[in-house]
């Protein structure tokens, strides 16, 4: 079995085939109601391409069995795939050793591992916790708890209304208390790409250390850990072609070994007496239980295939993508694009004049428009922006112009409708 069609392993910036790549993603041919699908709802979750689904398959039919647990063919077989998939993971963001990716079962799982295993240990009553208006709930809720449980405070950095963060007062937060920074690298609402190695270096010149939720940008962009030197970095499968239910967990070796455990159960240990448990070696201390082993399989695959295309090629088509909606979804009057920094991936939320955008998600889908609607899981954002929630259109690099076309056809018509 081939993993990426030939066509895929010549791709270069100048020579971005989109139809070819398209040709991979079985879904994609789908139509909706007679018209055909339009997935623009990518930030929530990316599709899948055949090769991923093939290797899901091959290891479902041939190869699957528990890992860890038997010296039988199968057994072994479904161990050497695993520990294969948390290498390509660990070659996909550079991390330093294979033993600094845990498998989760996404972002939220790895933030709560996160929160649990280092927060709880390490961060006490009248410590502060550095977080910022642009965070997932996900990146918000567990620190919350945390700080509930201890004492400890939570201090947000604003933004401004391009949706970027004011750097000058997340510097201004720092002081003895601090005890942590979690951030995202790229917002989910707005797309807003945040200059996470500044902040990286700010905090760690303080001796604070740095959790950033990679979610959304995982899937748009090379990451190198090393380079950017956070202290955690997180992201999940089903947002870059994979499948859901697994993401990982980077954190530095040195780190991993001071946390306590999130979760405990077969695998995570070393010895067990009812006097006391010995806990096993990273990464497996923090993978308790039978993981979803098929999932991780595919997760190897899926960043096999991102690769193949190339991330670099990837973040040049993005861009040209969203700077083609930008400019077109901006002729559009009464149209207000929410978050409009310098620097963001393909994302695009709006709101149209008069128009609630449920209505506006109702009535796209009907047109085979997959767009997402409401708060996004992020709050603090509309509070922000003064509006309950946004019409989210969003990316990937199997998204054509055509469909970017179909996009503002399907809001001119809307709104045609509602005068």
């Amino acid at each position: 079995m081939k993993l990426v069609e030939p066509s895929l392993k010549s791709l270069s910036t100048s020579m971005f085939n989109v139809e070819h790549i398209r040709a991979d993603f079985p879904i994609l041919k789908l139509k909706i109601d007679g018209k055909p699908l339009a997935y623009l709802d990518n930030a929530a979750s990316s599709q899948m391409p055949q090769p991923v689904i093939d290797r899901m398959v091959r290891y479902q039919t041939t190869q699957h069995a528990n890992i860890n647990r038997a010296v039988h063919y199968l057994s072994e077989t479904a161990t050497l795939e695993y520990e294969k998939s948390r290498h390509k993971l660990k070659r996909f963001i550079n991390a330093n050793e294979d033993r600094e990716v845990i498998f989760t079962s996404g972002t939220t799982d790895a933030i709560n591992l996160v929160a649990h295993g280092y927060g709880r240990k390490f961060i006490g009553s009248g410590d502060e916790i550095i977080l910022t208006t642009l965070e997932h709930h996900s990146n918000i809720v567990p620190w919350q708890m945390l700080a509930e449980e201890n004492g400890a405070k939570i201090c947000v950095v604003p933004i401004d209304d391009t949706g970027e963060l004011l750097i000058d007062e997340y510097k201004q937060l720092f002081n003895k208390r601090t005890k942590f920074v979690g951030v995202t690298h790229v917002s989910n609402a707005l797309g807003t790409i945040n200059p996470i190695k500044q902040m990286i270096e700010f905090a760690h010149a303080r001796d604070v250390p740095v959790l950033v939720d990679g979610a959304q940008a995982a899937p748009h962009m090379k990451i190198d850990v090393q380079d950017l030197d956070c202290d955690f970095y997180t992201f999940s499968g089903h947002k870059l072609c994979g499948p859901t239910g697994i993401g990982i967990l980077y954190g530095k070796a040195a780190l991993l070994e001071r946390m306590q455990p999130f979760k405990g159960g077969g695998d995570m240990i070393a010895s067990v007496t009812f006097e006391k448990t010995t806990y096993n070696t990273i990464p497996h201390k923090f993978e308790a239980g039978t993981p979803p082993i098929a999932a991780a399989i595919g997760f190897g695959a899926a960043v096999d295939y991102l690769s193949a295309v190339n991330m670099s090629t990837i973040a040049t088509y993005e861009h040209d993508l969203i700077t083609y909606a930008t400019e077109q979804i901006r002729r559009i009057p009464g149209i207000r694009i929410i978050g409009a920094a310098a620097e963001k991936v393909a994302v695009l939320s709006f709101s149209v004049d008069r128009i609630h955008p449920h209505d506006i998600g109702t009535l796209l889908n009907q047109e085979g428009i997959a767009v997402r609607t409401g708060h996004h899981c992020a709050q603090p954002v509309m509070r922000h922006f003064k509006v309950p929630a946004t019409t989210r259109a969003s990316f990937a690099f199997y998204n054509s112009m055509i469909e970017v076309d179909a996009l503002i056809s399907g809001i001119q018509k809307i709104q045609k409708i509602f005068l």
